[in-house]
Parts: structure tokens; C-alpha cells; sequence
């Protein structure tokens, strides 16, 4: 980041030879900050809405460590994804003010609240051991200022259960809804809703399920109309499209 093309772009504005709406198409293009091991998007709540989200799995603890203390310096908010909890544990000593979400295995610190927004998401599991994908996309969502109701353990084994909370399901903006094994659940949810459901395939089941192949398949051969479907156990991918259909239906754009 140039410091000096900054203070340039608020001089033209103070001078009025640039609006303030030009100023802010400038400044999402501003450069990214390099600390060698990591090229830092700060602009991009700018471009998207929504800052760069730090995906941890394949990181050292010391390196998303180092990337939030540049992203602190920025003053921008931060989500840090698949961080289990010994690296976790490492980040936290070196930044107490986070909050470690087990489940999620998320770190996050609010620094700026965003805008609170009208309406939720439902974000639906249908097992136990789903739990981790879909508070991963829960911790994503409520990071954009989305308020989530939680529907958890509502598989298609038991049909009965998904049904006693349609009322929830239909006054949803947008559905995320996580399974594994043969992925039925968010075809039968969409099936009983008006809104767009993001289905989440998640690696839970016995063999012939390949690891969550077996969902994705079955999501994507999925019959009911209004179902999309994100990569295996991408829970943040769904949260960040839930947050972004509920941000349209808010009548908010970037």
C-alpha cells in the first residue's frame, strides 16, 4: 500500500477535482501489503463487500499469527478458517482478543460491526457430525453482519424432524443445508421453500460414500429447483454466498 497515492486521492477530493464516488473506485484497486510470505488484500471489503478470509489449513501457526498482525495494522476485520485447536491455541497467545470457534474451527475478531441486517439465513445439518461444515458457513455469515437460526440433526432418516421447522426454513432469505452419506437433505428443503438453497456435500459416511463424493453427486443431480451446490465441506463458501443473496435481499450492494 502507497501511502502517498492515498493522501493524493484525498487532496483531489478536498480540492473537488475527484467525487468521493470516484475516490472509492480508486481505492479498491489500491496494492495489496506483502510480508513475503503472504500478499494481503486489504481492499477487497471495498471491491466485495467483505475483508480477505485467512484459510488456514496448510499454515503454520506463526504465519496466521503474522498475517493477522498485518491485518490488525489495517484495522479490518478478520476470519481465520480450519485452524484446529493446537494451532489455534499458538494464535491466541499471540492475540488474546480473538475468539476460537471449537466447532467452527474458525478464528474471528469484530474490530469494526458490520451493518446489521434484516431477515436470516437457516443454516440446516443433518447430522451430528455435520456440525463443523455448517458452523463453519453459521460463523461466516454471522462475520457479515447475518443473523443465523441453527437447525441441526434433521435428516431425511427422520423426516418428521425437517418438517416441524418448515416455518423457520420458509421465512429464511437463503438456506445453507449440510449432509453427508447420500446428500438428500437440501433437495427435500428445497422442496418446501421459495429461496435459494446452497447446498453443502460434507465428507460424513461409510465407504461407498467416497468422502463426500457420493453427496456431491446426488446435490447435484438434485431435482428440486433453486438448489446450487459448493465444493465438499466448504462450509465458508455456502456462508459466504448466504450472506451475499441476504445482502440483495436487503437492497445492499458493494
Amino acid at each position: 500500500m502507497d501511502p502517498s497515492l492515498i493522501q493524493t486521492i484525498i487532496e483531489a477530493v478536498s480540492r473537488g477535482e475527484l467525487s468521493p464516488e470516484d475516490a472509492t473506485q480508486q481505492l479498491k484497486h489500491l496494492p495489496y501489503g506483502d510480508i513475503g510470505y503472504a500478499k494481503i488484500d486489504h481492499h477487497r471489503a471495498l471491491r466485495r463487500g467483505m475483508p480477505e478470509t485467512i484459510f488456514g489449513s496448510g499454515k503454520t501457526a506463526e504465519q496466521i499469527s503474522g498475517i493477522i498482525t498485518h491485518m490488525k495494522e489495517s484495522g479490518t476485520n478478520i476470519l481465520a478458517t480450519r485452524c484446529e485447536a493446537d494451532v489455534a491455541q499458538t494464535v491466541l497467545h499471540d492475540h488474546p482478543d480473538l475468539t476460537y470457534h471449537e466447532t467452527a474451527r474458525c478464528l474471528s475478531l469484530t474490530l469494526h460491526e458490520p451493518e446489521v441486517l434484516d431477515g436470516y439465513i437457516a443454516v440446516v445439518c443433518a447430522g451430528t457430525s455435520d456440525l463443523p461444515v455448517a458452523e463453519e458457513a453459521a460463523v461466516t455469515c454471522e462475520m457479515q453482519g447475518c443473523r443465523v437460526e441453527r437447525i441441526h440433526d434433521v435428516g431425511v432418516a427422520g423426516l418428521h424432524r425437517v418438517l416441524n421447522q418448515r416455518e423457520t426454513l420458509t421465512k429464511a432469505n437463503a438456506l445453507v443445508v449440510c449432509a453427508g452419506m447420500e446428500g438428500a437433505l437440501p433437495t427435500v428443503v428445497a422442496g418446501l421453500v421459495d429461496k435459494p438453497v446452497i447446498a453443502v456435500p460434507t465428507s460424513i459416511g461409510y465407504g461407498a460414500s467416497f468422502e463426500g463424493i457420493a453427496a456431491l453427486l446426488g446435490m447435484l443431480n438434485s431435482c428440486a429447483e433453486g438448489v446450487s451446490v459448493v465444493n465438499i465441506d466448504n462450509g465458508f463458501g455456502a456462508g459466504i454466498n448466504a450472506a451475499l443473496i441476504n445482502r440483495l435481499a436487503n437492497g445492499k450492494t458493494t
